[in-house]
């Protein structure tokens, strides 16, 4: 079988099992697993742009999503006027000196001798400034905080239309990629896999803390929408007559009409970004990527650089997650920080990869499709399957008690058989690479 035919074949594959869905169980669960698999094959091509194309380890994907659900909360919410007048000003002030003295510590630190003056002198500079910033920061916190805590409580956003909010996702995920990785690039795969992750969960922690920035833990409802809302629709004259026209009822059908506008906006994010990342796989670029990945001696041998490519691939990687990011949180028309779950997520991102076949892009497609099929459906198919085997039993068995409370815990059990059995009899994958 061609490569060709091996992909195809196995995208079909998919296409049956959604499709079976939706005759079998509804269309609207259907809908559901096809809208976060598209967002799950968008994440799994992030994080196989640096580990398929470079060999980086990151494990602090979800620190990258996170943040691009934050942008979705900056960008489309409107401003809160009260709490800018109270202390937004004051704040953005703090956070600008605060910049502005690490930036002296480190002019510092580089422009001086080495020596204890210049070891004071940062310090000191460090120590004075963080005492200035609190003393600036934490009154007008508390002001913005204080604004109407139950309902708003944070500074808002630009009131811009959401849709930009998935591309400055990228960009906010970017910059702070390009932060870390300037400084953990160097470390070695298994130091970088502990920073990233401690990485991520320093990102989640400020979210669910920093109430100014974005509610924290009391959560970011209500986010607009790029598509219109269901009880618009069945309001819509015109749209319950093309409804009743097809035998539906108009309150199902709205929910499948926006689900599919989803599903379309999500396929063109998913499109664009695969052209983009085979022309990439493709280039000299590309090429040099994985010469580096397998060999990073003999690369630096023949004169690249490659923390300075490994910086570049970690940064397009991390931009690929942000934007995912900012279109989960914009199909959930909500940010949750409690719901970013680092070592758990990031985990299933990887079984993406890894199942779909690392280092190629459409393998790591295939694997967000057929990891998030399985991660919806594994959970009611143990149901059912626990059910017929515990029909004999006695209501009151112990027994019985302990295999249907089993079920919850089918899905990480199924994801580690997975794993086994794809290392096994096809560790490079679903479609492996090249």
């Amino acid at each position: 079988m061609s490569d060709t035919t091996r992909t195809v074949a196995m995208f079909l594959g998919v296409a049956v099992l959604i499709l079976g869905t939706g005759f079998v169980q509804s269309w609207n669960s259907a809908l559901i697993i096809l809208n976060m698999g598209l967002v799950s094959a968008v994440m799994a091509l992030g994080v196989n742009l640096q580990w398929g194309f470079a060999g980086l380890f990151n494990v602090g994907v979800m620190g990258f999503v996170a943040l691009g659900g934050l942008a979705a909360v900056l960008v489309s919410m409107p401003p809160v006027g009260e709490a800018w007048a109270a202390g937004g000003l004051r704040i953005l002030g703090a956070l600008a000196f605060a910049a502005a003295a690490v930036a002296a510590a480190v002019l510092a630190w580089q422009r001086m001798k080495p020596g204890q003056l210049r070891a004071f002198t940062v310090f000191a500079i460090l120590i004075v400034s963080f005492f200035v910033y609190r003393g600036i920061f934490d009154p007008a916190k508390e002001a913005v905080e204080a604004v109407n805590p139950a309902a708003t409580g944070y500074l808002g956003g630009l009131g811009l239309p959401v849709l930009l909010a998935w591309p400055a996702g990228g960009l906010l995920a970017a910059g702070a990629a390009w932060l870390i990785g300037k400084t953990a690039l160097g470390l070695r795969s298994d130091y970088l896999a502990i920073a990233t992750l401690g990485i991520a969960e320093i990102v989640i922690a400020i979210l669910k803390n920093e109430d100014w920035l974005a509610r924290g833990v009391k959560n970011v409802i209500g986010l607009p929408r790029p598509v219109p809302y269901e009880i618009d629709l069945q309001n819509d004259p015109g749209f319950v007559d093309r409804a009743m026209s097809m035998g539906l009822d108009p309150t199902t059908a709205s929910s499948l009409y926006v689900k599919l506008l989803y599903g379309g906006l999500f396929a063109v994010v998913l499109v664009i970004l695969l052209v983009l990342a085979q022309l990439a796989l493709n280039s000299p670029w590309g090429r040099m990527m994985r010469a580096i990945r397998d060999n990073e001696t003999a690369a630096r041998a023949m004169g690249k650089d490659v923390t300075r490519r490994h910086l570049q691939v970690f940064v397009l990687g991390s931009a690929i997650c942000g934007v995912a990011g900012a279109m989960m949180t914009t199909l959930d028309s909500q940010l949750t920080p409690g719901s970013y779950q680092p070592l758990r997520f990031t985990f299933l991102i990887w079984v993406m990869v890894i199942v779909g076949g690392s280092g190629n892009n459409f393998g790591a497609v295939l694997g967000g499709f057929v990891i998030w099929f399985l991660w919806v459906q594994v959970e009611p198919m143990g149901q059912f399957v626990m059910e017929s085997v515990t029909s004999g039993m006695d209501e009151t068995s112990p027994v019985r008690a302990h295999l249907m409370d089993s079920v919850a815990h089918m899905r990480l059990l199924t994801m580690g058989v997975v794993m086994l059995v794809m290392l096994r009899f096809a560790p490079r994958g679903l479609l492996p690479e090249r």
